[in-house]
Formats: structure tokens, sequence, C-alpha cells
């Protein structure tokens, strides 16, 4: 769970930056823009999404003031934000971040995984809600469902396939007798233990949220 002491005020100035990129508006919880934010902060995205449902009902007087000070004037907005960003420690866990303890949870569903730094965590869950809606003799390169994914999260078609294959082996269902030497098995794993248990329309709602960061 994130560390509410992680939020300060200042962060509203980039939740008002982020509601008026093009198109202005609430974003999608993994918009890719916000996702960097939420990692640069060390704030969730679900967080930072509610907090643009809050800029964008103007909840609170202070929002409405800095709404009416920053929304309106982008220079000024620009400005404050570069001065923000310039503050020392800012995004580095250094002094601005004194005084709190920052541990990566959610973080790490968004970097490589040092078993091969083509694929994260996040990758590794949609290809799962793939793998869900296919029968082992269809997750090959030749199936469109396969090459579409593919092209949508930038790997090969073959490192899917590997994927799916090695899913195989993570499926009580199937109970595969024969072994894998894949580094991909352990990483798998734990997506399929968070994952792979769970009600398959949830895992398929959330794969296609998480779509949106690589649209």
């Amino acid at each position: 769970m994130t560390n509410k002491r992680l939020w300060q005020d200042d962060y509203w100035l980039l939740i008002i930056q982020q509601y008026l990129c093009k198109p202005v508006g609430i974003k999608p919880i993994f918009n890719r823009k916000m996702v960097e934010l939420s990692l640069e902060l060390h704030i969730t995205p679900q967080e930072l999404h509610q907090r643009l449902g809050d800029l964008a009902r103007l909840r609170t007087p202070r929002i409405e003031r800095l709404w009416r000070e920053y929304g309106e004037n982008p220079r000024r907005l620009s400005r404050a934000v570069s001065l923000l960003r310039s503050m020392k420690g800012f995004n580095s866990g250094g002094e601005f971040f004194e005084g709190v303890d920052v541990q990566e949870t959610f973080e790490l569903d968004f970097r490589p995984i040092p078993e091969d730094q083509r694929l994260t965590p996040i990758m590794l869950i949609i290809i799962l809600d793939l793998y869900f809606r296919l029968t082992p003799i269809t997750m090959v390169s030749q199936t469109p469902e396969v090459q579409e994914l593919a092209r949508l999260i930038r790997i090969p078609t073959a490192l899917v396939v590997d994927v799916l294959e090695v899913f195989q082996y993570c499926d009580p269902y199937l109970n595969r007798r024969d072994k894998t030497a894949s580094p991909l098995l352990m990483p798998c794993k734990k997506i399929w233990q968070r994952y792979g248990n769970n009600d398959a329309r949830q895992l398929a709602d959330y794969a296609e949220q998480l779509k949106v960061y690589f649209q």
C-alpha cells in the first residue's frame, strides 16, 4: 500500500499538468504519462487517478484556488512545475523524501525482469490473460491473437509464444510432466500465483486496463 506521507500538496501542480495534457480531462489509470509520473513519485497509478477525479470535481477549496491560479495559466503552471522538479532530491529519494521509507512495490511491475529485459511483469499479466483465451494448440506464432498482442506490447511474436508455453507448466489443469529449462519459469510462476487462480473476468478487466499503457 502506498505510504500516504509521500503525497505532498505541491503535487497538485503535476496533477493539473496531467489533466491538461491532450485530450484534456481524466486519463485512464494506466495512461503511459500517468504511470511515468506514478513511478516518479512512488505513488500508485490508482491513487493518482483518484486525484485526477478530485481535481475534475474541484473537491476542496485548495484545489479550487490552485485551479484558478494555474489551470487557466499554462505558462505559470509550467514555471511552477519546473521549479518543483528542480528541488533537490526530487524523484531521487534524497532530501526531498527525507524521513520517508520508500519501498518499491507496484513499481516493479513496470520494470524489466532480470530473466529477460524485453519483458515486464505487466506484460506477463497481459500474456496470461491471452493464455486463458487460447488452447495449447493455438499458442503458436500463426495465431492472429498472438500476433496482435506481440505488436501491441512491441516484442517478437516468438517471445509471446515462449511465455504462453511456460505458462503451460504453471497450469495445474494441464499437469505437464515434462520439464522446462526456460529462465522464464520463475517469473511466470509468480504471475500465475498472483492472477492464475483468480476470476478470469477480473484478470481480463485488469489486462485491458494495462493495455492502455502500450497504446
